[in-house]
């Protein structure tokens, strides 16, 4: 169908108009940065057209050499890159150039920090590598046509970067994508041919597609007499344009794989550490996998983007290809090229296919490696960064991998009580090695927060015993323990739920407990009646050094972190009430114990319960009455 020959001026999206004002006049730190985002997108324009023409081979129009051309002109002070991919049709151009919500734009805006070499380094990330070109230029072209349609529907797109863009039909004879851009004066450097090839060479050496420019003139004088023929432009290939995890690990270097990782992940940032490995056998394989140094901005939402680079014989298949590892490991980047899939494999053929099974196993315990190894580093600075991005996410692992729970285990970091620090930096290990000589499990708390975690009254008689408590409060933490029943042969042991039963309390310390029990007998009736609402048990407790009371957790009740979570998501929360655990030493205790007016013995039970649940991090069902109580008792106390 001919495109409409008439030409339209149509408005940029809200959020494509606030991305583009940010592009001109704020993140202008790496201008350079344009070019490998030009070159990138051109590259991923030809790997679609590489797997479509699988299906449909007379889309390549007879032309199946690939290439991506970059043109400079340093008079019309122009830079033109070209490439014979998948192109455009008049309606995708619209929706890519000019509406970009579904790139995250509303979330890249809102991730913003203000320090604009930072927010530079996002603008790959969020698929929006497209407006960094207009850092450079005052003006884009974009001619297009979408492989296998006629000639005649080629599409011209133009802008100021401003707030609209024009559109208009103009005929291309040959498929795929060219984009123009009319350089500001102060960018005059990317009209350089050298300047211009010392930036492909920096960041697009590895690109499998041949960047070609033109050849450098001949000195003046060696040959005057030069045919028509010679006098034509010749091109050649500026990048090695060979795919980089097809080379032995010994030829490749530091700088070419973290070159290679920005590219497949659109970051700016070098990654942490990668691993490049060749497979044979009954599979035969490659993977080059990277560990990011930043959690992207939609890491939470479990419906985004993610997987590997699939290759079959170093033919491209897809983006995004995520059965090869477990969600967990979603933030993993990379690639893999396999000889034993079919060229025309699908997802749905993917989820099927026993070989990408063993696979799986193969490349998660890899990454597993990976992490264990950087974990085990002199240097720990890198494993203490990726926890901070992505230990939350790790988290998931024991829920998820059985097979690899230990291994997972072994690269959990969590804050404690032997350091009362929020970083999460101690080890499972690190605990063990710490342990008491009788100590026989692993405790931990959970809570909202850190300072709730380390100010909980559970904590009390294991700070008197010197035992060391997990201090756990990120959201997975309730869901983690769960499915994380025990370490080396340690059991792990909630503090705040069910009765407390510490393996190095002396006989001597098990008879002052029951005493304590047998005397608080009177005081224990007497809270369990006028509680008995909203509390399934009220007992004394040796637990508590400090505090008048605690909330505990039945033994197979939900957590409150777990509760805090179904109930926010809207999830229906089984019914459960907590137990009262009451320090019959504290004073007031022995106020409640001797107070003969049952409605003020009421009042000061309800606050008690109350200030519990509050130090718990919970949120009481009726706060006014609460208020009422402490009210009230401040007036008679003010009077007494």
């Amino acid at each position: 169908m001919t495109a409409d020959v008439k030409k339209e001026t149509l408005g940029f999206q809200t959020e494509a108009k606030q991305l583009l004002h940010l592009m001109i006049h704020s993140l202008y730190s790496n201008k350079e940065i344009f070019l490998r985002e030009l070159i990138s997108n051109s590259s991923d324009a030809i790997d679609k057209l590489r797997f479509a023409s699988l299906a449909d081979e007379s889309l390549l129009e007879g032309q199946a050499d690939y290439e991506i051309r970059v043109e400079v002109d340093k008079k019309k002070n122009t830079i033109t890159l070209s490439d014979n991919g998948i192109g455009m049709t008049r309606d995708e151009v619209i929706e890519n150039l000019g509406t970009i919500a579904k790139s995250g734009t509303a979330s890249f805006l809102e991730s913003l920090t203000g320090d604009a070499r930072k927010d530079s380094q996002l603008i790959g990330q969020f698929g929006v590598g497209f407006y960094s070109g207009f850092i450079v230029a005052e003006r884009v072209e974009v001619h297009t046509r979408k492989a296998g349609e006629p000639a005649d529907t080629g599409v011209l797109w133009e802008s100021h970067g401003e707030a609209e863009f024009s559109i208009e039909a103009k005929p291309k004879e040959t498929r795929g994508t060219s984009i123009t851009l009319y350089l500001k004066k102060d960018c005059k450097e990317f009209a350089d041919d050298w300047r211009v090839r010392s930036v492909i060479k920096k960041y697009s050496d590895h690109i499998s597609v041949p960047v070609l420019m033109a050849k450098p003139p001949a000195p003046e004088g060696d040959d005057k007499k030069k045919s028509a023929k010679e006098a034509e432009v010749e091109f050649e290939a500026v990048n090695e344009a060979t795919a980089l995890w097809t080379r032995p690990r010994t030829e490749v270097s530091d700088d070419e794989y973290k070159a290679f990782y920005k590219h497949v992940s659109h970051d700016f940032e070098d990654p942490l550490t990668w691993s490049h490995n060749k497979v044979e056998g009954k599979l035969e394989y490659t993977s080059l996998l990277y560990i990011p140094a930043r959690a992207p901005f939609d890491l939470w939402n479990r419906d985004m983007s993610r997987g590997l680079k699939l290759y079959v014989q170093r033919t491209f298949i897809m983006d995004d290809a995520e059965q090869f590892l477990p969600m967990y490991l979603r933030f993993v980047k990379g690639v893999v090229d396999s000889n034993d899939l079919s060229l025309n494999v699908s997802r749905e053929i993917l989820q099927q296919d026993p070989a990408v099974e063993n696979m799986r196993s193969a490349l998660t315990k890899r990454v597993l490696d990976m992490l264990g190894k950087m974990a085990k580093a002199k240097k720990g600075d890198d494993y203490a960064s990726f926890w901070k991005q992505f230990g939350s996410v790790l988290k998931e692992g024991p829920a998820e991998d059985m097979a690899n729970k230990d291994k997972i285990a072994k690269l959990l970091r969590f804050s404690t009580t032997h350091t009362d620090a929020e970083v999460q930096d101690q080890s499972l290990e690190d605990y063990v090695s710490r342990m008491q000589e009788k100590q026989d499990k692993i405790y931990y708390v959970v809570a909202e927060n850190f300072n709730t975690a380390r100010k909980s009254p559970h904590l009390e008689v294991f700070r008197k015993k010197g035992i060391e408590v997990l201090l756990l409060s990120d959201r997975v933490d309730d869901w983690l323990m769960n499915h994380l029943q025990e370490f080396d042969g340690k059991q792990f042991q909630d503090v705040a739920r069910g009765a407390l039963d510490l393996a190095s309390d002396s006989e001597d310390d098990k008879a002052a407990q029951e005493a304590l029990a047998k005397e608080s007998e009177a005081l224990v009736e007497r809270l369990s009646k006028v509680l008995d609402a909203k509390v399934s048990e009220v007992r004394a407790t040796a637990r508590l050094t400090d505090s008048v009371a605690c909330l505990v957790v039945g033994e197979h009740d939900i957590g409150a972190q777990m509760r805090r979570i179904l109930e926010s998501a809207g999830q229906p929360v089984p019914e459960s009430r907590p137990i009262l655990e009451i320090n019959p030493a504290h004073p007031l205790a022995h106020l409640l114990d001797t107070e003969q007016d049952e409605d003020r013995f009421s009042n000061l039970a309800h606050i008690i319960l109350d200030q519990a649940t509050l130090t718990e991090g919970g949120h009481l069902e009726d706060p006014a009455d609460y208020v009422s109580r402490m009210n009230a008792l401040l007036v008679e106390l003010s009077k007494a």
